[in-house]
């Protein structure tokens, strides 16, 4: 993976937060800045960007056999794309042990044909377990975002996640605070702290780590996502979207001189 400059993990320690909301608009943010970027969705057990993305119908190429074989990531939207979802049928469940883990993720790492990049972002499945170790062991992750809503429950379980990347010695770039206030399509002046508020601020000043962005809920944002076009194509001048270009430009200024 000498050819991937900067490898970027977006988790958290629970489901539901928003990590491949996060994950799917910032590859694509940094993309439209012109970047080489790519996606790997290494939720094994609950693969979804490839309807985020709606390319779930897609079969991917694989060239080569046995430890030659090389797999093609699917391209959208300027982005080359991997996911389990690409190699199961709708519906069906991944019944795997840590073993079995641990071997798939190493091969979209190894043996996919992602070619030069300038970031590869890789969004990672809730918990603390056997992907988030398998990736820390097998590749040199550049920077970790952490990805909390303003609830109190989301934070607590962030708080592990966080904890566990420093202890397998992950750099930290910051926390997102995702669905921090909602904006009714009708009244886009109001905004409702429906999920609490403070979260991604307390969790970044516990950790003396910059809060990224707060990322608000938006009635567009769900549709499209839902359709497989993100809000940053679909809607670019709606606020979640700005909050993710701007997420977009902190990364640059951070990696890229």
């Amino acid at each position: 993976m000498k050819d991937i400059k900067n490898i970027i993990v977006v988790g958290s320690g629970k489901g539901g937060v928003g990590k491949s909301t996060v994950s799917t608009n910032l590859a694509i943010c940094l993309s439209q800045k012109k970047f080489k970027v790519g996606l790997l969705d290494a939720d094994i057990y609950g693969p979804n960007t490839p309807s985020m993305l709606g390319v779930s119908d897609e079969n991917p190429k694989v060239h080569g056999s046995g430890n030659d074989q090389r797999l093609i990531p699917i391209v959208k939207f300027g982005i080359s794309i991997v996911s389990m979802g690409f190699l199961i049928e709708e519906g069906q469940p991944v019944i795997w042990r840590g073993p079995m883990l641990n071997s798939i993720i190493r091969q979209f790492l190894y043996q996919v044909e992602w070619n030069t990049l300038d970031f590869l972002v890789i969004d990672l499945p809730p918990g603390t377990g056997d992907a988030q170790i398998s990736l820390a062991q097998s590749v040199p992750i550049s920077s970790a975002i952490i990805v909390t809503t303003p609830q109190i429950v989301s934070l607590q379980d962030a708080r592990r996640g966080l904890a566990m990347f420093k202890q397998l010695g992950v750099p930290l770039l910051g926390v997102v605070e995702n669905m921090s206030v909602f904006i009714p399509p009708d009244m886009p002046n109001k905004r409702y702290e429906i999920f609490g508020k403070g979260g991604g601020k307390i969790l970044s000043g516990e950790n003396n780590l910059p809060l990224l962005a707060q990322i608000p809920i938006e009635i567009t944002l769900v549709n499209e996502s839902n359709k497989g076009v993100p809000i940053s194509i679909s809607e670019p001048d709606k606020e979640s979207s700005i909050r993710f270009k701007e997420l977009a430009q902190l990364i640059k200024k951070q990696f890229i001189n």
